[in-house]
């Protein structure tokens, strides 16, 4: 079930992959709303484009904002980083002609790759019901199947370690997961967790389940901590008690914060890669400090990764020599 196989069973033109040496690491940005925030974005690209990223993506309307700028987004890192960029694309509040549009502006301008996303959720100010635009789709699994028949795109899709805060059960959550591997993913990236155990239980029971994508972990390092911790509440992060007492501990010392936040990020990196995840994908905030820190760390120690590991860490697809 699912096209994605194990990578080294698929081709590229882009074969400059293969040969990267761990740690594989990759960053998220998001499209900024403010002439000093799109300086600030390509200042972080530039900042992080040292440490030879897999790839990097760059998030669709997040948080509900309707903030589209995303192919402007991945034009401005694209000029300052040499790294495949990966637009994020979200179905709900589109109709299936606004989807098309966006994926003939980036299928023009050379990006190949689409990270698929449901997004969130719009509810009616007046009436509380979820509303959806005629002829839009409801879930993700609908948008890959959508994307997948256009051809020419290497999907990536979401997941849930921890599971989808909408989900009643992680086992219905696997289950939707494989819905969108069963419609045409080729990889996947996790939301971000701060418990290793749970990412390797559910890398456990997708591969009992019979699929083999890559799954690439999303890493937040906990900076800024209070700001982590509001998102972490709205997508069902869980933040483990003792980082909380850690952090508390040090409210009245953000360098202290900021060196712990460090600190936990590296040794969480550090038991994934070495037991067998095929990357890290940081989400950045559009703020290089903390990721730099952390992939500096990486970068000087010798990370021996497990028997479970890919030769790249999300994937690769043969695509026309045109889109290259």
């Amino acid at each position: 079930m699912g096209t994605g196989g194990s990578i080294s069973g698929l081709r590229s033109s882009k074969r400059s992959f293969v040969s990267r040496q761990p740690p594989h690491v990759s960053f998220e940005f998001f499209p900024p709303k403010t002439p000093a925030g799109w300086d600030k974005l390509k200042e972080t690209a530039a900042h992080l484009a040292e440490f030879e990223p897999d790839f990097t993506s760059v998030t669709f309307g997040a948080g509900g904002s309707g903030n589209f700028r995303t192919l402007e987004a991945c034009l401005a890192v694209r000029s300052v980083l040499a790294a495949d960029v990966v637009p994020h694309l979200s179905c709900i509040g589109q109709t299936r002609d606004s989807i098309e549009a966006h994926l003939a502006e980036f299928r023009d301008a050379g990006f190949t790759r689409i990270l698929a996303l449901r997004g969130d959720v719009p509810i009616d100010a007046e009436s509380a019901e979820i509303s959806f635009p005629q002829g839009g789709f409801h879930y993700a699994s609908e948008l890959v199947s959508f994307i997948k028949s256009r051809g020419n795109f290497h999907i990536l899709v979401g997941c849930y370690p921890e599971g989808h805060p909408e989900a009643p059960s992680l086992q219905t959550d696997i289950d939707n997961f494989i819905r969108k591997v069963e419609a045409g993913a080729d990889a996947a990236i996790t939301q971000y967790f701060f418990n290793n155990a749970g990412y390797f239980h559910f890398v456990d029971e997708v591969r009992r389940r019979g699929l083999d994508i890559p799954i690439v972990v999303g890493l937040m390092p906990i900076w800024p901590y209070e700001q982590v911790v509001r998102f972490s509440a709205k997508c069902g992060a869980d933040v483990p008690l003792w980082i909380q007492k850690r952090m508390e501990g040090y409210k009245d010392d953000p360098e202290s914060q900021f060196e712990f936040a460090v600190e936990v990020a590296v040794t969480q990196s550090e038991e994934l890669l070495r037991n067998g995840a095929p990357g890290v994908h940081f989400y950045t905030l559009n703020r290089p400090e903390a990721t730099v820190r952390i992939c500096e760390n990486l970068r000087g120690q010798k990370i021996e990764r497990g028997p479970a590991s890919d030769d790249v860490a999300y994937g690769d697809v043969e695509v026309p020599a045109s889109l290259s």
